[in-house]
């Protein structure tokens, strides 16, 4: 991922098997078709009888396990997880599953998204003498299990569940059990595969593809699932559940051979080209998408328009993700190493370049100077997502109103900053008609109305005495 880009919180994995069979090695294989949604940390929990064997590394999960790390977790149950962090810093401290005990036995816990009264939660927490381990938002869920152990596994969850607001995909590990849960809008991806007597639960149904398992279903929004030996239980929870699917993860985080709430990914990130081509009609030489989620878009306009597709950046797959180094400079100088231009198929050409989105127009400016570089004689610029001009709240990375480019200006003066012949950004509407559907997403980012009201963070406002309360 390239500086000035949306980053995704994490990916989350699991696995039931029949007893005497290893979960480990399907984890393993499931967490890295997971791999695009968080690099900073990687960690697995499996369970046989009694005890919750866990393993935790920073990195890529193919640097953090050897061969002999996964041996060595046994268990017919396990969960995993690989984790951007939005909530709590990165650090070894932070990666997940988080493991503790209580009265019901080990417990583990991995989650995807973020918690809008997570902190309010905690302060009460630790104001009845809660202690945490870590800075994550996470740790509250694993605290309200808990807090509410003597009424048994499931109404453990539920009290947890009824309690935490914010978008949430759950794996939960105890008992020998693997337990799933979606926030009551769904804002998070969770889906249910079955391979042989095994099931497994995933973020995306791309995992369930790397392990040949056979998907099932997407987790209902407000659902919670239960994978034993007796096979999948459902339970759904009374909350006013209305899906409301993060419109980014089709959009961008998601891989393109996933399907979420029904939807293909690819196909709805080619129709976002499409209907970009009918509302703008440029007809340059060539169309170019920038790698990797930019792709679909610039073929889905290259089709409607007649105008050929062709590969402007070759990716350098063996460089480190650019946002993780220490300085602006640098950062730089790991896009030019990520991303080199084919002069060949540039030089002299007008050239429509195909985008996801903008966030604070570094990415966008870099790449439009190196077309030019390269002797584009024009560079005409498509974004296949409306302008992001309001923060998210539900485990995207974005800045805040301040830091988002079309928090701050106009369309025009975005195209002048970075550098383009013209700028186009897909409509709401052009971009729920790719979705094939006007409703059922969170475009809050888009639009500055969300599915739960965001939490507001405490100010302090002085006394007239001079000091302080928390509002």
């Amino acid at each position: 991922m390239y500086i000035g880009k949306l980053e995704e919180e994490c990916g989350i994995f699991g696995v039931y098997c029949p007893k005497g069979e290893e979960a480990s090695s399907l984890m393993y294989l499931g967490l890295l078709a997971l791999q695009h949604r968080g690099q900073e940390s990687a960690g697995i929990s499996t369970q046989g009888d009694k005890k919750i064997t866990t393993k935790r590394e920073m990195g890529l999960i193919s640097g953090a396990f050897s061969d002999e790390d996964v041996e060595a977790l046994k268990g017919h149950a396990g969960i995993g997880h690989v984790r951007y962090s939005t909530a709590g810093s990165s650090s070894i401290v932070n990666a997940q599953p988080l493991q503790g005990h209580c009265k019901l036995g080990d417990l583990s816990i991995a989650h995807n998204g973020t918690l809008v009264n997570g902190e309010a939660i905690r302060r009460l927490l630790e104001d009845g003498g809660a202690m945490f381990r870590t800075t994550s938002d996470s740790e509250v869920v694993l605290h309200m299990m808990a807090r509410r152990a003597e009424l048994g596994v499931e109404d453990a969850v539920i009290d947890a569940m009824s309690a935490i607001k914010g978008s949430y995909a759950l794996a939960i590990l105890v008992q020998g059990k693997v337990i799933g849960a979606r926030d009551p809008y769904g804002i998070r991806p969770l889906c249910i595969g079955k391979r042989g007597d095994s099931l497994f639960l995933a973020s995306e149904s791309c995992a369930l593809d790397a392990v040949g398992a056979t998907f099932l279903r997407d987790v209902h929004p407000g659902e919670i699932v239960m994978l034993d030996e007796n096979g999948i239980t459902s339970l759904e929870l009374d909350q006013g559940t209305k899906l409301a699917t993060c419109i980014f993860e089709y959009i961008y985080f998601a891989r393109p051979d996933s399907i979420i709430d029904n939807i293909s990914v690819h196909i709805s990130r080619e129709n976002m080209g499409k209907e970009l081509f009918a509302q703008c009609g440029i007809k340059p030489d060539i169309v170019v998408g920038v790698p990797d989620s930019g792709v679909p878009g610039a073929m889905g306009y290259a089709e409607a328009s007649g105008v050929p597709y062709k590969m402007g950046f070759m990716k350098n797959r063996y460089v480190g993700r650019t946002f993780i180094n220490p300085s602006q400079e640098m950062r730089e100088r790991a896009i030019d190493a990520k991303l080199s231009v084919l002069r060949h198929e540039i030089e002299g050409k007008s050239i429509m370049l195909i985008d996801d989105s903008i966030v604070r127009g570094n990415t966008s400016k870099k790449l439009i100077d190196k077309l030019r570089a390269a002797g584009a004689k024009e560079v005409h610029f498509g974004v296949v997502s409306p302008p992001i001009s309001n923060p998210c709240y539900f485990g995207i990375d974005t800045p805040q109103a301040d830091g988002l480019i079309a928090n701050q200006k106009t369309i025009e003066e975005i195209r002048k900053m970075i550098g383009c012949d013209s700028l186009t950004y897909l409509s709401l509407e052009g971009l729920l008609r790719a979705m094939g559907k006007d409703s059922g997403f969170c475009i809050g980012c888009l639009t500055g109305t969300y599915p739960v009201s965001p939490y507001k963070r405490r100010q302090k406002k002085e006394h007239e005495e001079g000091g302080s309360h928390e509002v």
